[in-house]
């Protein structure tokens, strides 16, 4: 019976072939259309760059967040937090921000000139008085914008520093006793220490430890809920551990480093995501009045007036829009934050792998995140 059931369906295949009609085997599906970047959304072109430049550079981990029209509209972790323990990192790791840390001490050195709590022209032993009068005045404004001739790390020395310094002022000695680099005024030196003084100052100005003004006054109005000082002996939730390259190229943990000694200038961590609410906060008026906040989008001039394009931030322009910046690398870190607050833009990227290019990364976000799409219909950027 079964035999004779297949032979009515092969003869009833075999009719069908000679009419003419549909043949025993499928017709074959046509290719699936090749995935390329003009087929992809912009959030999944972020996601393959950030998944790219991780993989390119091997980087242990990193976070990215993406601010358009005043919003966080995107954020994400890629790699780990920690290899050994194979945690991943996500959009709300915590890890040392770096340089970027004075960005946030700028501000806040900003909001007390708001207050009329610190005058920027004056001498800034009148705020702090730890820091020894040196051969000429030196004032905020000058430290500020690295005009101050405040020096940097001693080669070998200071930057790999595991000394720990209790508070801002105790960190004063590290680089105070030394002589300035040149009249203030006279030229850029970028200074990491020079933040300190101006830690010191900000204390002063506002009779605040420096870690508790920061939390009062930027991370609580801002909602950067792990932000803070960086601590290598307290507990941390969610804090990320630092990498290295080994010179055959593999990932290695980093030198240890204590950055107390650089707490303004360098020793702060923070989130990709409270990076961006950091930028929002200053484009809707949280942190700053609208005026001060576009004072600090004013390149500042040495004596001699030539432009001096720093203001807390690196100052540039992008199709004729102003790009606020800056990077931050230390043991086991790279950080970046690039604002066109014109746009209502940012974007944020926090690597825990030293001596890597995650600024590139930002600005390959910039190209593909298009910040003039509020003003060019055909550029909207999709929710």
């Amino acid at each position: 019976m079964k035999r004779r059931a297949c032979l009515v369906v092969a003869l009833w295949v075999c009719l069908r072939m000679a009419a003419g009609g549909q043949t025993a085997a499928a017709a074959p599906a046509p290719p699936a259309a090749p995935v390329t970047p003009a087929s992809m959304d912009v959030w999944s072109r972020a996601e393959a760059a950030a998944g790219a430049a991780r993989a390119k550079q091997n980087i242990a981990g990193l976070s990215v967040a993406v601010v358009v029209g005043k919003e966080v509209r995107w954020s994400k972790g890629f790699g780990f937090a920690d290899l050994e323990s194979s945690v991943p990192f996500t959009a709300t790791t915590v890890h040392r921000l770096a340089s970027v840390s004075k960005t946030i001490t700028a501000v806040a050195a900003m909001q007390l000139v708001e207050k009329g709590a610190l005058d920027l022209e004056a001498p800034i032993q009148k705020y702090c008085p730890a820091f020894p009068t040196k051969q000429r005045p030196i004032t905020a404004r000058q430290v500020i914008g690295h005009l101050a001739g405040i020096r940097h790390y001693a080669k070998g020395e200071n930057f790999d520093s595991t000394k720990h310094y209790d508070g801002v002022v105790d960190s004063l000695q590290a680089f105070s006793a030394d002589p300035l680099l040149h009249d203030p005024g006279t030229e850029f030196t970028y200074s990491t220490y020079g933040y300190v003084v101006l830690g010191c100052v900000v204390e002063g100005a506002s009779g605040m430890k420096f870690g508790d003004y920061v939390r009062e006054k930027i991370a609580t109005p801002a909602e950067m809920e792990r932000t803070r000082t960086d601590d290598l002996v307290t507990i941390v939730p969610g804090r990320a551990r630092p990498y290295q390259h080994l010179p055959n190229g593999e990932l290695g943990n980093a030198n240890l480093a204590d950055t107390s000694n650089k707490v303004p200038g360098g020793g702060m961590v923070s989130t990709a995501v409270d990076l961006a609410r950091f930028a929002i906060a200053l484009e809707t008026g949280k942190l700053l009045r609208p005026a001060t906040f576009a004072r600090m989008q004013v390149p500042m001039k040495t004596t001699e007036g030539k432009e001096s394009p720093y203001f807390g931030w690196s100052i540039s322009t992008l199709a004729g829009r102003t790009v606020l910046s800056h990077s931050g690398s230390q043991q086991g870190t790279a950080t970046y934050l690039l604002m066109i607050p014109e746009s209502g833009f940012a974007v944020a990227v926090i690597a825990n792998t030293e001596s890597v290019k995650v600024g590139d990364l930002a600005k390959e976000l910039v190209e593909i995140v298009n910040p003039l799409a509020s003003t060019h219909p055909s550029l909207q950027i999709p929710r």
